[in-house]
């Protein structure tokens, strides 16, 4: 084996392909072309004399072999990182790339800005913000820190909980005139709903009273959605009664343009946590980051820190 041939590049690509089982994928993420990943690999396994993917038409995984080796990679890339982060602490100037994966409407309204604030005190790091609802496997696309509301249930990352985002009833006052104001849970039934697609369960409310008994009732309308930003126009716009964040719509309520309604009845909170992947806990730009986000979100209207 010629030692040379096993380079930090060469690692770096096989890490990425084996996490994305992609090489189109992998040579776009890192801004080169499929040949150059191909090569890399091809050099790599010709250096360790064993295979290290099975590559098919449709999809690329590890031979045994190669699963042995990616986790000895991951090891060493650590290491690598960490050493370049405390060579450059010695010049006080933490820096690097950190990937963020967050839900998208709190990013738009409110995480882009806490990013900015971040920057703005560390600006030789750069971020790389991705905006999606979708649960999206973090190590596979190269994530290092997530930000997600609702429940989770990927324990293989370490979670830090941030709090619970509370919930309204809330409506515009032009719908509330032309179509009465609901005063009880039971009203709702009669009333255009704003429904969101990709939550569960959007068909019903489930609302906490004020002796904390709970009351399910059934929610329906013509329009639904999957995307916040959206269900917050279309409140905005009248078109019915909607759950929504406090954040989600708090400048709205100060403004009069959306009313709370039905105050002692309340949707259920939902948590919010932050995961971050534990092969970059170590990185002090992540870290740095992580700790930044904890204390700052709890300024965000509506996040309540968990008892």
């Amino acid at each position: 084996m010629d030692k040379s041939d096993i380079t930090l590049e060469r690692l770096r690509s096989f890490v990425r392909v084996a996490e994305r089982g992609s090489l189109s994928a992998v040579a776009r993420e890192l801004g080169v072309g499929q040949s150059t990943i191909t090569r890399h690999l091809r050099e790599l396994e010709t250096a360790l004399g064993v295979p290290l993917l099975n590559r098919t038409t449709r999809r690329v995984s590890m031979t045994d072999e190669g699963a042995r080796y990616y986790a000895n990679c991951l090891q060493i890339l650590r290491l690598v990182e960490q050493a370049g982060d405390e060579a450059r602490a010695t010049r006080g100037a933490p820096a690097g790339t950190i990937r963020i994966s967050c839900t998208a409407a709190i990013g738009v309204l409110h995480v882009t800005r806490l990013i900015f604030a971040f920057q703005d005190r560390h600006p030789d790091i750069g971020i790389d913000l991705s905006l999606t609802d979708e649960r999206v496997d973090l190590v596979r696309e190269g994530v290092d820190v997530a930000l997600r509301l609702g429940p989770l249930t990927d324990s293989s990352m370490k979670l830090r909980n941030l709090g619970h985002s509370r919930r309204l009833l809330v409506a515009a006052p032009d719908y509330l005139a032309a179509h009465g104001r609901p005063a009880a849970p039971q009203d709702l039934s009669g009333h255009e709903g704003i429904r969101m697609t990709n939550v569960a369960g959007s068909d019903t409310l489930v609302l906490q009273g004020p002796d904390g008994a709970r009351h399910t009732v059934p929610f329906g309308g013509r329009f639904r959605v999957d995307h916040g930003l959206a269900a917050r126009e279309a409140l905005a716009a009248g078109r019915g009664i909607g759950s929504a964040h406090r954040w989600l719509v708090d400048d709205l309520l100060s403004a009069g343009r959306l009313e709370v309604i039905l105050p002692d009845y309340v949707p259920l909170s939902v948590p919010l946590n932050m995961l971050i992947v534990p092969q970059r806990t170590g990185i002090a730009r992540v870290r740095l980051l992580v700790d930044f986000l904890a204390e700052r979100i709890r300024a965000i209207p509506g996040i309540e820190q968990t008892r």
